[in-house]
């Protein structure tokens, strides 16, 4: 019995521990592009900040509105005189033989007192509040549409973050090639010098090559754990969680290599930030009709209902303490009459602003004008100097393919071979600049053209 008892709480003290390690297991990510654009549509820092924002505009929203509905408050107060007030009464007035000049103290009240009474306030006409509820609505669309740039900058910020990453892979894989044909043709040369058919020169000049070519993918290596903590940060998760990215760029290049994007084109009225500008100046309108309004009369109303008693003993929880009501209905009418001009100065200030923010919209109405042909032009340039940098990637190989021929034949110097690598090298990079160039600017684009990121072409 106490070997099965020993053995069942062994198994227990093996079972929870691992359980405890289980629950700190650090959580693994697999995403796609689009899988990684959606997440971070949901789960990035700034687009839960913009989806806060527009819950806090509603809540002001509806802050605003209940200040024309009834408002009602209730006050209770007790009061316990410690010291009661005194007050002198001529003496004669209680005594008729009283000297002349003679005080008598009276004390009135008696020590201890309570009251209980509840107010229903309610606004009849205020234009500032007509005009506050106009406001609240344009604060809404403000951060709704202030959620809608976010969620465009999120989308562009995840593209550029997961392009980074494949970047850097495939710079690495390029760099791991390179110093493995690099370290074949040392260790061939340095045979050959060894066997006296060729120049100790020629082994140096590769060993240079190689180093290079070693302290470049250190370099790379160290990069891409950073573009990894850089696109978690932008998705929202945790920088300690394991992430792996299951896009190619060279497919993503491929996919998203689509001319017909050159030719679509929208008003300027649609694109985010001439809609963020139009709330601006819509803002600015209301703003000059709030100090208009101030100039109108303001009409309330109120009505409240109370009862109050008082005791020199603290009785009024008691049945027999006497309470005595009380009710009051009143209006109250506010109608500015004269400021010495300091409404006119206020409103004149307003107008001065509204006619700023016209001007405002429409430098932004140029700017999105000229946003959106920059991005084009930009774009259009992506995918032309993709298909050079592709073209001179092609030639770059062909000439260091023939330029090591010609060195292990003894036509071509390691100077001639170390050349035609180091352009090899730089078009190898080029290349790769500009497939993630074609990703980028699309993003760009798309973004000013406030379309759908990123949505693969049909087949």
């Amino acid at each position: 019995m106490r070997k099965s008892l020993l053995l069942f709480t062994c198994a227990l003290g093996l079972y929870f521990p691992a359980k405890a390690q289980d629950s700190t297991e650090v959580q693994s990510y697999a995403l796609s592009l689009q899988e990684a654009i959606t997440y971070g549509l949901e789960n990035s820092y700034t687009a839960k900040n913009a989806q806060t924002d527009v819950e806090i505009a509603l809540k002001q929203k509806w802050e605003i509105i209940a200040q024309g509905l009834p408002q009602i408050s209730g006050e209770i107060t007790y009061q316990n005189q410690l010291i009661q007030p005194t007050s002198f009464i001529p003496a004669q007035f209680f005594d008729p033989d009283a000297e002349p000049g003679t005080f008598t103290p009276v004390q009135f009240s008696p020590k201890q007192s309570a009251s209980a009474t509840a107010t229903w306030n309610q606004l009849i006409f205020d234009g500032s509040y007509i005009v506050g509820v106009q406001s609240a609505k344009t604060l809404l669309q403000i951060s709704e549409n202030a959620k809608v740039k976010t969620d465009l900058e999120v989308k562009q910020s995840v593209i550029e973050a997961y392009g980074n990453v494949l970047l850097a892979q495939e710079s690495i894989s390029i760099f791991q090639k390179n110093l493995k044909t690099i370290n074949k043709n040392l260790n061939d040369t340095r045979k050959i010098f060894e066997n006296g058919l060729g120049e100790e020169e020629d082994v140096e000049q590769l060993q240079i090559t190689a180093l290079g070519l070693e302290t470049q993918l250190n370099n790379t290596v160290r990069q891409l754990a950073i573009a990894y903590d850089m696109l978690k940060l932008t998705l929202g998760i945790p920088i300690d969680s394991k992430l792996e990215v299951t896009d190619k760029l060279e497919d993503l290049t491929m996919q998203y290599y689509d001319l017909n994007l050159l030719t679509q084109t929208i008003e300027p009225e649609k694109n985010i930030d001439f809609r963020i500008a139009q709330d601006q100046t819509n803002l600015a309108e209301t703003e000059v009709k709030l100090e208009k309004s101030k100039a109108l009369p303001r009409l309330s109303a109120y009505v409240n209902y109370g009862a109050s008693g008082a005791s020199n003993e603290f009785t009024f929880l008691s049945d027999e303490q006497r309470y005595f009501e009380q009710s009051v209905l009143g209006v109250s009418l506010s109608v500015p009459i004269f400021s010495s001009g300091m409404r006119a100065a206020k409103t004149a200030q307003k107008e001065l602003a509204y006619k700023q923010s016209l001007e405002d919209l429409e430098q932004a109405r140029n700017q999105i004008k000229l946003q959106i042909a920059t991005a084009r032009n930009d774009y259009q340039f992506a995918l032309d100097n993709y298909a050079t940098q592709e073209k001179n990637l092609a030639l770059a190989e062909r000439i260091e393919n023939k330029n090591s021929i010609k060195f292990f034949e003894g036509i071509a110097s390691s100077f001639e071979l170390s050349e035609a690598q180091s352009q090899l090298y730089q078009a190898q990079q080029d290349y790769l600049q500009a497939m993630y160039d074609v990703i980028a600017n699309k993003a760009a684009l798309e973004k000013v053209l406030d379309t759908t990121i990123y949505k693969p072409k049909e087949d």
